[in-house]
This record gives C-alpha cells, sequence and structure tokens, in this order.
C-alpha cells in the first residue's frame, strides 16, 4: 500500500513549494489548507504520516495531533512551523511528535524525519495489527478456557488454581490442554505473551472470563 506524506498548512505557497519538494524526492504528497480539510481526506486508515504547521486558524498543529492520536490510524506527525519555541517543540515531542522542525529547515533534515516517521507508521501498524489478532484469539475462547489462561498469566499453580475454582486438578488440566490447542501455543511464557500483545489487563481477562 502507497504511504503517502500528508502536508498541512493555510498558506498556499508553503503547500506549493512543499509538494514539489517532496514529490521531487519521490513521495507521495497530499496537501490540505486546513485541519479539517485533512480530517475529511479520502483513506483516513491508508498509511502515511503528516507534516503540519503549528498555527493555523480555527485548529492548529496540536488540535489534529489530538485527533490523530485519538483515532484508529494514528499517522506519525512531524511538526514544520514558522513560529516556535522551547516549550511548544518540547510539548509536541512529549505528546509524541517524531520530529519538531522550522520552515527554513535543511532538505536532508527533512527528508531524514519524513523517513523516520515513516518507518514509525510501519512499525506502528504491525503493533496494531499482532494486537488486533491477539485480542480476537482471546475473545473467540469459551469462557473455562479464558478461565485457564487467566490463571496461567497469573502464575496460579495448578493444584491451587483447581481449589480456587472448587474443581478437581485434572479438570484444569483438561481445559487447558483445550487451551493449547485451540491458540496453537504451549509454553506458559507464549501464552502470557499473547496477553500482552492483546494489551489486556490481568482485570480485563478476569471479566472476560467471567462473561
Amino acid at each position: 500500500m502507497t504511504k503517502t506524506v500528508h502536508v498541512v498548512d493555510d498558506d498556499d505557497s508553503f503547500l506549493r513549494s512543499m509538494g514539489r519538494r517532496l514529490r521531487g524526492h519521490g513521495y507521495t504528497v497530499e496537501t490540505y489548507p486546513s485541519v479539517a480539510d485533512f480530517l475529511l481526506r479520502s483513506d483516513p486508515e491508508a498509511p502515511g504520516c503528516v507534516l503540519t504547521d503549528l498555527q493555523m486558524p480555527q485548529r492548529d498543529g496540536f488540535e489534529l495531533q489530538d485527533r490523530l492520536t485519538e483515532s484508529s490510524n494514528p499517522l506519525p506527525v512531524v511538526f514544520v512551523t514558522g513560529k516556535g519555541d522551547i516549550r511548544t517543540s518540547v510539548r509536541a515531542i512529549k505528546a509524541g511528535a517524531e520530529d519538531f522542525l522550522t520552515k527554513r529547515v535543511s532538505t536532508d533534515e527533512l527528508l531524514m524525519a519524513v523517513e523516520r516517521a515513516l518507518a514509525r507508521c510501519d512499525q506502528e501498524r504491525i503493533i496494531r495489527r499482532q494486537q488486533q489478532e491477539a485480542r480476537a484469539k482471546i475473545a473467540a475462547l469459551p469462557p473455562r478456557e479464558k478461565q485457564m489462561l487467566l490463571g496461567i498469566v497469573r502464575g496460579v499453580p495448578i493444584r491451587d488454581y483447581a481449589e480456587e475454582l472448587g474443581v478437581a486438578e485434572r479438570t484444569v488440566k483438561h481445559y487447558r490442554t483445550l487451551l493449547t490447542r485451540e491458540l496453537g501455543l504451549t509454553a506458559a511464557v507464549d501464552l502470557a505473551r499473547l496477553v500482552q500483545d492483546a494489551g489486556f489487563t490481568v482485570e480485563q481477562l478476569a471479566e472476560m472470563a467471567e462473561e
């Protein structure tokens, strides 16, 4: 899938020059005169990154950054602004921006920031896909097997967990066997890692096991 560099700025001349600059180095580029226009882009789930000005009418670069963070596809953000200071740059980086540049940035520095942002996009999409797959696997388990997974994640020995559940040890072993067959994993560490990849806490897994 083509990765796109989205440039957001209320200065038309800057949009045109930045568009030419990036396209001249082989990038696919889309430009937007406002945050509102960017939020209406045709494919909000596509990979890429965002280069945005900081100060713009109505919605500024920080609001754009916040909206992306809250979205299902939080594209990495690089601020490219004519007006910035240490306080705003620190705020941007703390909120997850890939970089904070001035509009006089050299081409080499600009391209390095874009490459880092696009590489980060790839890595974060892999992590999100792994999380979605892990969540789907766990959600599809029957309640008893979710219960066994919870016991493994908590590190409770089979004998103690059987006593806690009020069942025979062989019952716990039976359902653990079903669990490992269902997930295709045998080591406890791999099962615990699956829960970690899914982003579930022990408390969330316990709630799922009770459903």
